[in-house]
């Protein structure tokens, strides 16, 4: 009976398969009919062969010839003209450390059938990319996105973290790209095998809004909290971490000594260590770190494992402080503040500018000096 339960289980996992396939062909096919509607509506409104109203008059059209017919209303279609529109002109693809702008998303034309009289319409084929995640997903980042770059920050999120759309809604009200993009101003980088990949993977705000703390709060309290809501704080630092333990017991000699929190990041290959403060950065914060980090690399980190990494939460930070103390750090230690409250998006958008512009300033002076 055994041997035939597993007959039954084997042609079950076939079903549930075929259903996932099934599905995941919906969304394929549901995308291109909406980038295909898209890319019709845009054409002919570019070359003026419809009036301003069209689409209205479509959208009622549509709604008397095929009254099932749902999610082709007046804003669909302009969603859809948007989704086109948007994506047809991208110029960026996926790289080892998450994207850059340097090759077109369209891969060519394709003559669509024939399905309106004799009209046979050139149309660009739907990036492939673009089908990883559902119809939903792309409306969210297509009302909240400001420019190409944040768009394509979270489409490659989505599809490496597996982001439902209520978790896409809380990051981009969060502010995650401005956040992840600051990130890479602020965040002095330690030496590690995988660099290059710190700045993707790290951030100089971590936003825990979802505790609820109380102010003022313990150290105590706020690790609990964070265990307590570990699945929603995991969101916030990102799927490849792995969290392994609270308070991890590390002993030398008669002396016990524990670490806050301990992930591992599978990307990286390493141990995590998150040592939480409630006050601000103070450079004395670095030896206990130091010592956490050289424990684990001597008594937890396998050996085909990389170096562990520090992470110092803290409640805020001087960053002329924080770079100074760490321009002798030999560990690899990073220096992040929390915010227990969502932040400014405007705000936000305002600094990563003015960052940039010092940004571009400081290579235009590097430049004419070499």
């Amino acid at each position: 009976m055994d041997a035939l339960h597993e007959h039954f289980q084997n042609i079950r996992a076939l079903i549930q398969q075929g259903k996932t396939r099934a599905l995941m062909a919906a969304t394929i096919h549901e995308l291109e009919s909406y980038w295909y509607v898209g890319a019709y509506l845009s054409q002919q409104l570019s070359e003026n062969t419809y009036g301003k109203n069209v689409v209205n008059q479509l959208a009622e059209w549509l709604q008397e010839k095929e009254p099932r017919l749902k999610g082709f209303d007046r804003r669909s279609l302009y969603r859809m003209r948007d989704f086109f529109e948007h994506w047809s002109n991208a110029d960026l693809e996926v790289d080892e450390v998450g994207y850059k702008q340097n090759k077109k998303l369209i891969s060519g034309n394709f003559e669509v059938e024939k399905i309106v009289g004799s009209v046979t319409p050139q149309l660009p084929e739907i990036p492939a990319l673009l089908t990883r995640i559902s119809w939903s997903h792309h409306v969210e980042i297509l009302r909240a996105s400001t420019s190409p770059e944040e768009m394509f920050f979270y489409l490659i999120l989505c599809i490496k973290d597996r982001y439902t759309t209520k978790d896409l809604r809380r990051q981009i009200k969060s502010g995650l790209f401005e956040r992840q993009m600051l990130s890479k101003q602020a965040l002095v980088l330690p030496e590690h095998p995988k660099k290059a990949l710190l700045p993707e993977i790290f951030r100089d705000r971590y936003l825990i809004e979802f505790l609820d703390l109380r102010n003022p709060h313990t150290e105590f309290e706020l690790k609990k909290a964070l265990v307590a809501n570990m699945k929603t704080f995991l969101l916030e630092l990102g799927r490849d971490f792995m969290f392994l333990e609270e308070e991890m017991h590390l002993k030398v000699g008669m002396n016990d000594y524990f670490v806050d929190l301990v992930f591992y990041h599978r990307e990286l290959q390493c141990l995590v260590a998150f040592d939480l403060k409630i006050e601000d950065f103070k450079p004395e914060h670095l030896g206990k770190m130091n010592f956490y980090l050289e424990l684990l690399d001597r008594d937890v980190k396998k050996p085909q494992e990389n170096p562990s990494i520090g992470v110092l939460l803290c409640k805020s930070k001087n960053q002329e402080v924080v770079e100074i103390a760490l321009s002798r750090q030999l560990s690899p230690t990073l220096v992040s503040v929390y915010e227990t409250k969502f932040l400014d998006k405007k705000l936000l958008q305002r600094l990563l500018h003015e960052w940039t512009e010092i940004w571009e300033q400081q290579q235009g002076e590097g430049s004419d000096n070499a």
